[in-house]
């Protein structure tokens, strides 16, 4: 059994149209969201690496994890170009090449392609749709994630947090 971790990163800003996609920073919704999951996220799991999208939104989401959750240090974050996707397919091939040693992968990524693979995994409607700063951990009935590509809704999204859930949202 393998367990994968998803997290949408927080609430860009779309305030400076000049920007590249990649290059957009964190609203002020964003800059509170972040913290506040890892906070939520660091009192019932310990810390782990996260697998971050190079965008910068996703790298100031992983930052503002480790601001919340105790334990979680900049070091455990590692970025990697292919996670910067909107293409579930392409999530899937990245996961499927993961090294076998590990039996938790956590994802900081992007939308429509965080949705689709959870709808993938666990079945066309598990979620409608993954908030930002929203979290999913899915439990996989496979041994090796180069098994992953043949999970067809028979994973289990066991736990969802979202930002809107939290205590003391404003």
């Amino acid at each position: 059994m393998k367990r994968l971790y998803l997290l949408r990163h927080a609430k860009s800003s779309w305030r400076d149209a000049t920007l590249d996609d990649a290059a957009r920073p964190l609203n002020k919704r964003g800059r509170r969201d972040a913290p506040r999951m890892g906070a939520a996220l660091g009192r019932r799991l310990p810390p782990m690496t996260f697998h971050c999208s190079p965008a910068q939104r996703a790298q100031l989401t992983f930052a503002g994890l480790c601001a919340g959750w105790s334990g979680l240090q900049p070091e455990d974050g590692v970025v990697d170009d292919a996670l910067y996707t909107f293409d579930a397919n392409a999530l899937l091939d990245w996961i499927g090449a993961r090294p076998e040693e590990g039996q938790e992968l956590a994802i900081i990524g992007h939308n429509p392609a965080l949705t689709e693979l959870v709808n993938r995994l666990a079945g066309p409607a598990t979620l409608e749709n993954l908030p930002t700063a929203g979290w999913v951990e899915l439990d996989l009935p496979i041994l090796s994630w180069s098994d992953i590509d043949g999970v067809h809704g028979s994973g289990t999204a066991d736990f969802m947090l979202f930002p809107r859930s939290l205590q003391g949202n404003a």
